[in-house]
């Protein structure tokens, strides 16, 4: 018996592990001003980074957690930005570890939240734009194992943005997988911000989320992906006209950004109230702020977890690859991800202490 409890203690900790193997924006900056992000599932204040609810994957093209990620609530604040100007993004691994994958594209789109507050905008028929993409910095390597190292990404904004609000829905592509049908990753976030200035462009092309992406597109499934000198094709179309003036690769950030002082703990709107479950929120105060400051979210959404990973996994990727990341079947889609690893943790502390 004492031998089992070992073999459980050792199978549970493994399965541990797997929480590390996902991702997601941590922190973003616009012209050096940092944000801080909230850890999936784990809302600790106002952020202009739309909270999502697992640190997991979104699988398959036709997931609507494409649009900015896993069951991705509203944010509170909308920052200010410019035309030009740079914003920047902080990727992290579960647990506090850095994020874990290196093969695969960045790639960055925008969309108008048109006459709505952004705080407030569904983006569920959304036209989105892309502004950027980012691929592999020689033939063999990519520029997301710079992520993978802890290093930030810049993109500079369109020159000839109009202005007002606009969710910049930043997204690394994970391809470990992807030599098997729908084996890809997609890890996106959206961060809600006020443009300024002047400017008259009109974007075009546009896409939709779902609907930019096919499984078979050959940037998604990719048997060649790890042959040496391969080229790589990106999904979703050509960069807009409204094109990012530059991108750039920056040493990360080694302190996390504060949330807004004086800012009181509370729960995040619920998804009658926004977010991507395809219903606008008439009805709630305006939390968003414009000018880069916050206010507390609503009292009426569900109260926050304490799950300080954001989550952990079980069972096997859907891909059957080896090394595949561990996932549970997701009960809105086809989609899977990771379980909240607290259970697993109190599962090993049981197992440990019988031992």
């Amino acid at each position: 018996m004492k031998s089992f409890d070992v073999i459980s203690v050792l199978l549970l900790a493994s399965s541990l592990t797997s929480v590390y193997a996902h991702g997601f924006v941590g922190q973003v900056a616009i012209d050096g001003k940092w944000y801080a992000g909230n850890v999936p599932n784990n809302y600790k204040g106002p952020s202009p980074i739309r909270l999502i609810d697992d640190i997991g994957p979104v699988k398959g093209s036709s997931n609507k957690d494409l649009i900015c990620g896993l069951s991705a609530q509203n944010a509170e604040m909308v920052v200010p930005a410019n035309p030009g100007s740079t914003v920047s993004f902080q990727w992290s691994g579960g647990g506090g570890q850095k994020w874990p994958h290196n093969t695969g594209p960045l790639m960055t789109y925008m969309t108008s939240c048109g006459s709505t507050s952004c705080d407030k905008f569904d983006p569920t028929n959304a036209k989105w734009f892309k502004i950027d993409q980012l691929g592999k910095k020689d033939a063999n390597t990519w520029y997301q194992a710079d992520i993978q190292s802890g290093s930030a990404f810049n993109v500079v904004l369109p020159q000839n943005l109009a202005p007002g609000g606009y969710l910049i829905r930043h997204e690394i592509i994970a391809l470990h997988l992807a030599t098997s049908m729908g084996g890809a990753e997609f890890y996106p976030s959206c961060t809600q911000v006020m443009i300024g200035g002047n400017g008259s462009g009109s974007p075009s092309p546009t896409v939709s989320f779902p609907g930019a992406y096919s499984d078979s597109d050959p940037g998604i499934y990719d048997p060649d992906v790890y042959n040496p000198g391969t080229s790589y094709t990106f999904p979703g179309g050509p960069v807009s006209n409204l094109a990012a003036v530059s991108d750039a690769i920056v040493p990360g950030q080694t302190a996390s950004a504060a949330f807004p002082s004086g800012t009181n703990v509370s729960p995040p709107p619920s998804p009658s109230q926004g977010g991507n479950n395809g219903s606008d929120d008439s009805n709630g105060d305006d939390n968003g702020d414009n000018s880069g400051s916050s206010s507390s979210p609503s009292a009426s959404g569900p109260a926050p977890t304490s799950n300080p990973a954001g989550g952990s996994s079980s069972g096997s990727d859907s891909s059957g690859g080896s090394g595949s990341c561990m996932l549970r079947r997701s009960t809105d889609t086809n989609a899977n991800r990771p379980r909240h690893y607290s259970r697993i943790m109190r599962r090993i502390m049981h197992h440990a202490s019988a031992i």
